[in-house]
């Protein structure tokens, strides 16, 4: 089941490799199907046989790829994600047979060139095909046997195929290991989450797989009566049970890799969870990789894996008892920034035992009280979390600390902690115990969901964008309950707060068309999962502790060699001598890539005396910029000049650029002093030259430039590196986010020390996340998103005044629909962005809520909305239509 957007073709994008470039010239038929050699830059080359089967008296069609080779090898089939076919992974196939598998993948019933009806990986239907396909491979000369028509043979699959490789393995006892990939355990869970009709998921699928009338018939009836009563019935929740894995779950006893998504509001972490206490509880051994994607969106971190599933099938498979296939439990987090392109970095959290989803409980009080609300007539507006077909930048904003949710006034209640005195990291289900009633004996239809607040309250951010529905009935009612908040892996900060939210609707179910009123009263803390065994991956060596003294050598060196074989640089710009940067047209590709840009056609100038501000998310171009400015990468294109001079490595002019960027590289058992002494002598410049004792005063360390620098927090190494990269006072100094690790303190000695510096007509460019001090300490601002170039000017004209409301949406928003918009009450204008993916709307009365709802009547594609006023938020809406 996929979502409607490219990923509909596929679940885990394709990642280029050696067995990218397929030769499709040898088109010769063997034994009724079709031989392709796929072209290899070694060996062992793989060879592809297209046919058509029967092995459930419905036409399949299949591709088998194998490598060269005499010997056995075990077999493994791949299914492909719903809306997609065979094509999907052929991928994945080509590199499993060239590691010494047979390989057969295939297209479902009704998908592809496969012929039938879809029946939901009906036992009878789609199962059924899988068993004959090991027939076939049972027949197979090169396939490894453990008896006679019993292949050695593994599963693997995401979402569609993930599903039928547990099917498989629960039928037809001749499968040996299997790796599903983002997919359901109960599909009537799934899609019925608590008695709740998951509507928007549901239209979706039946869309995705080409209409009602490519279904089997009596899922179509099922699907038309839920739809049409908005409330699933016994009979639908029945059908669908009964094609799910958990229906075979005491016959599913083989090795399992369980790979689920943490921004997936289609099948959330709970399915998996489900699937390893059954198949564990079978005897098998069982592994879980909560990856960073999902049905949302987001990284499916497909190299990785496919490298874990190929692992497993080695050792389960193949045999190999040496083979690593990873922990019992892993978890995908966010981790710094990659230097070279500004991508977020990812670190695994691991554990030896599979925690479960109640790890570690703590309890977090809650402000205490009964709230009211109401469900309106014909639940509308609604409530908005996850968006499916948008969903996925959303998930990715909050990853980032960024959330577009909209909880209506009047439909929801709500139960906030006290600031958190400690940071607290969420992994798993929190829980909470509540009172629920309705009026006049109905069911109460409830979405649960706790939200991450920021200090100010102003910002609340809701993890991975997800919902949890509860129907809770008459007999249900009265009587404290417990409820089971959303599956995540979030991490709260010390002064932020959690909000806990129960709302009367929400964008992608179905909710009940009259009206009514609910009450709901806390009964006791949240508590929150901590998973305490689950530890994350300690962060790589700083380079620093061991190679700064080799590094200034190579510096040195390199400065040398440059110097000798520096090719003709362009003459300098008289026009531009006293301006500290201009950038034109500034370009570069991703290493390796014809088409994927890390920066791409930048340009923005930059004036003495200016503190600039560059903002981006995570992969927007910020650190590959400030590298080419450096010279420490050469562009593909466009040309950088500092003070008129162009940039090449070596050139002349960066001895008047101080750049801290990616850490400073500091001797432990060295004084403060002594360190930056020894930086300037590899410099190999006159120690007049170095104006150390200016550098310290601004930087403010005292002192403490006596001590070793081991003894040093994290904030007096921060001033340190500031004060090595103004050594020499540089006309330019480069800050990449320089307040990391910093706590609220350390951060304003910070924004001081670039205020001084910038005080004596130097200009300072800095880089960071943390937009509050951006907007205290910078004059001017240039926002980038996917390489380009959002918007540049100074603050206070970015930010925008209080009644202006910036809307972002997917598509391009015509004209005459901007002019609808204008025209509604209370809006004094609607103004199409630049690029037309947008509009900047003055309120003239109107409220945002108003205007929500005027937009989603109007069909505008909304992707995020927000005041233009402060510099968050600005920034947030800016680039909300898709976080890198």
């Amino acid at each position: 089941m996929e979502t409607p957007t490219a990923r509909r073709r596929r679940l885990l994008p394709r990642t280029p490799g050696r067995w990218a470039a397929a030769v499709a010239a040898l088109a010769v038929l063997v034994g009724g199907g079709t031989w392709t050699a796929v072209a290899d830059d070694g060996p062992p080359a793989v060879q592809r046989e297209d046919r058509m089967l029967r092995p459930g008296g419905v036409p399949i069609d299949t591709s088998y790829f194998t490598s060269g080779g005499s010997g056995k090898r075990p077999a493994v089939l791949i299914g492909h994600g719903f809306g997609g076919s065979k094509n999907d992974v052929r991928a994945q196939a080509e590199k499993l047979a060239a590691d010494g598998y047979a390989v057969l993948t295939w297209s479902a019933r009704g998908f592809g060139t496969s012929g039938g009806a879809i029946s939901l990986n009906d036992p009878d239907g789609e199962v059924k095909d899988v068993s004959g396909l090991i027939d076939w491979l049972a027949e197979r000369p090169e396939v490894q046997l453990d008896a006679k028509g019993d292949p050695r043979v593994g599963l693997t699959g995401a979402s569609y195929g993930g599903a039928v490789s547990l099917l498989a393995a629960g039928h037809d006892q001749r499968v040996d290991a299997i790796a599903p990939v983002i997919t359901y355990w109960n599909l009537a869970d799934a899609l019925f989450p608590d008695g709740v009709f998951k509507k928007l998921w549901a239209g979706i699928f039946i869309t995705t797989g080409g209409g009602c009338e490519k279904f089997e018939k009596r899922l179509c009836e099922m699907y038309e009566r839920v739809a049409v009563s908005g409330k699933p019935d016994a009979a639908a929740t029945k059908l669908l049970t009964e094609r799910s894995p958990s229906a075979v779950a005491d016959r599913i006893k083989v090795p399992a890799l369980l790979l689920q998504g943490q921004s997936d509001s289609l099948f959330p972490l709970g399915q998996a969870d489900a699937m390893q206490k059954a198949i564990s509880a079978n005897g098998a051994p069982v592994s879980v990789d909560w990856i960073s994607g999902g049905h949302d969106g987001g990284d499916n971190e497909t190299p990785r894996v496919e490298g874990r599933v190929g692992a497993w099938f080695d050792r389960y498979l193949k045999e190999e008892t040496g083979t690593d296939t990873g922990p019992a439990f892993r978890v995908t987090r966010t981790g710094g920034i990659d230097s070279t392109d500004g991508a977020a970095l990812k670190r695994g959290a691991s554990s030896d035992t599979y925690p479960g989803l109640r790890s570690g409980g703590r309890e977090i009080p809650l402000g205490e009280g009964t709230k009211t609300f109401r469900n309106p007539a014909g639940s509308v507006p609604p409530a908005i979390s996850a968006v499916p077909g948008v969903g996925g930048g959303l998930s990715q904003l909050s990853s980032l600390g960024v959330g577009l949710s909209l909880d209506f006034p009047g439909q929801f209640g709500r139960f906030e902690s006290a600031p958190l005195a400690t940071s607290v990291h969420v992994t798993g289900t929190p829980t909470a115990r509540v009172t629920v009633k309705a009026t006049e004996g109905r069911d109460a239809v409830l979405f649960g969901k706790v939200y991450d607040v920021s200090p100010d309250g102003r910002q609340q951010v809701l993890p991975s964008q997800l919902v949890a529905p509860y129907r809770i009935t008459p007999d249900q009612q009265g009587k404290p309950i417990e409820l089971a908040l959303p599956a995540v892996d979030h991490e709260f900060d010390a002064g932020h707060r959690m909000r806990l939210v129960f709302a009367a609707t929400d964008l992608g179910y179905a909710s009940p068309a009259e009206p009514a009123t609910y009450t709901v009263t806390a009964d006791g803390p949240l508590t929150v999962p901590t998973a305490p065994a689950v530890k994350t991956a300690a962060a790589a060596l700083p380079w620093w502790t061991w190679g700064l003294p080799a590094a200034a050598l190579v510096i040195a060196a390199a400065l040398l060699l440059t110097a000798r074989r520096r090719t003709a640089t362009p003459a300098p710009d008289p026009a531009l001598t006293d301006v500290p940067l201009q950038i034109t047209g500034l370009s570069k590709k991703y290493a390796k890539s014809v088409d994927r840009y890390a920066v791409r056609e930048l340009s923005f100038r930059v004036e003495k005396g200016q503190v600039l501000g560059l903002l981006g998310p995570n992969g927007a171009g910020k650190t590959t910029t400030l590298r080419m400015l450096m010279g420490l990468i050469t562009p593909d294109e466009g040309e950088i000049r500092v003070f008129g001079q162009a940039i090449r490595p070596g050139a002349p002019v960066l001895s008047r650029v101080g750049a801290f960027v990616e850490g400073a590289g500091f001797l432990p058992h060295l004084s403060g002093r002594a360190n930056l002494d020894l930086y300037w002598q590899a410099t190999g410049r006159p120690a007049e030259d170095a104006y150390i004792d200016e550098a310290l005063e601004i930087a403010g360390l005292g002192d403490a430039l006596a001590r070793a620098v081991r003894t040093y927090s994290q904030g007096m190494r921060q001033r340190l590196a500031i004060a090595q990269a103004m050594l020499g006072m540089p006309d330019l100094l480069i800050l990449d986010e320089p307040t990391n690790g910093l706590d609220p303190p350390q951060i304003r000695e910070m924004r001081d020390v670039m205020i001084r510096y910038a005080a004596g007509g130097r200009t300072v460019i800095v880089s960071s996340h943390l937009l509050s001090e951006v907007e205290q300490s910078c004059t001017h601002l240039v926002v980038m998103d996917r390489g380009r170039l959002v918007q540049t000017g100074p603050v206070a004209e970015i930010t925008g005044s209080g009644d202006m409301i910036l809307v972002t949406t997917a598509d391009e928003v015509p004209e005459p629909l901007a002019e609808k918009v204008a025209s509604l009450p209370g809006i004094g204008s609607a103004v199409r962005l630049d690029d037309g993916r947008g509009l900047l709307v003055r309120l003239d009365g109107a409220t945002t809520s108003r205007l929500v709802a005027d937009l989603v009547r109007l069909d505008v594609p909304v992707t995020g909305v927000g005041p233009h006023r402060r510099l968050e938020d600005a920034f947030l809406t800016l680039i909300s239509g898709g976080a890198a």
